[in-house]
């Protein structure tokens, strides 16, 4: 995942959905201590700054130095880049040692990951009994019955520049290896399904597509996805450069505990 973000920082942190606060809520609500929390792929901290609500400590860790240079700041959260060099127990040192961590989050990332390495760090870091890990993502969007179809168009345009990795997210996680007990939201092969509700304008939505990977991959390679002409149309769908729309990104999330 190193440097996949890079280039289209200033994209995401302007164009990418936040999160409700029901969800950090009911989080929070899983484990009986509230004194750490693991965010991981924090990015610019949109899911660190609101778990930071619940908890003492939030340490937010990255391998993008770019993404963390925009990263939110708050009194209670530490953010740190994690280079892919850095050792596992440099890393479970870094956070806190060993059986200190109440929560493990991470925020549309985790089908990046090197996952049995990932899993061991968690096991080995969250707090037992009473630890938890969540990890979520979002897939599509509800938009309007004019601006869907032609939203589908473009996406399709997208797919052949996707990164085998994120195929995990086209199936909202149900094949994402999850080894661990299930606390009530989602389990291995059975995520639940959550919608993120959000105001959107169209030059953020405009944003989140060109802070989606495959934009940017395609670009490298001499093609624009988003030309002038594909904006114009996604535009007038839209309603206008100046309206403000509802839409629902359709989020899921998996959380659960090291079985013991």
């Amino acid at each position: 995942m190193a440097g996949k973000f890079d280039k289209q920082a200033d994209f995401y942190v302007n164009g990418r959905p936040t999160y409700p606060t029901e969800w950090y809520s009911m989080l929070a609500a899983l484990t009986p201590h509230h004194s750490l929390v693991w965010d991981v792929g924090t990015g610019n901290g949109q899911a660190a700054i609101g778990i930071a609500e619940h908890y003492e400590q939030v340490v937010g860790t990255d391998v993008s130095e770019a993404q963390l240079k925009l990263a939110m700041p708050h009194p209670r959260i530490r953010y740190l880049h994690t280079p892919l060099s850095i050792t596992d127990d440099e890393l479970v040192a870094l956070i806190g040692g060993e059986n200190s961590v109440d929560l493990v989050t991470v925020a549309t990332a985790v089908h990046w990951f090197e996952l049995p390495k990932f899993y061991s760090l968690v096991t080995r870091l969250l707090r037992k009994p009473g630890g938890v890990i969540a990890v979520w993502a979002y897939r599509g969007m509800v938009v309007s019955p004019i601006f869907d179809p032609i939203l589908k168009r473009f996406y399709d345009t997208t797919l052949p520049y996707w990164d085998p990795k994120v195929k995990s997210v086209f199936d909202d996680y149900k094949t994402l290896p999850f080894p661990f007990e299930s606390v009530g939201i989602g389990c291995e092969g059975k995520p639940q399904q959550l919608d993120i509700p959000q105001e959107v304008s169209f030059e953020k939505f405009l944003n989140m597509l060109r802070s989606w990977s495959p934009v940017n991959t395609a670009k490298d390679q001499g093609v624009d996805l988003l030309s002038e002409s594909v904006v114009k149309e996604l535009e007038s769908a839209w309603g206008g450069p100046k309206l403000i729309r509802s839409i629902t990104y359709k989020g899921f999330m998996l959380a659960g505990k090291v079985k013991l």
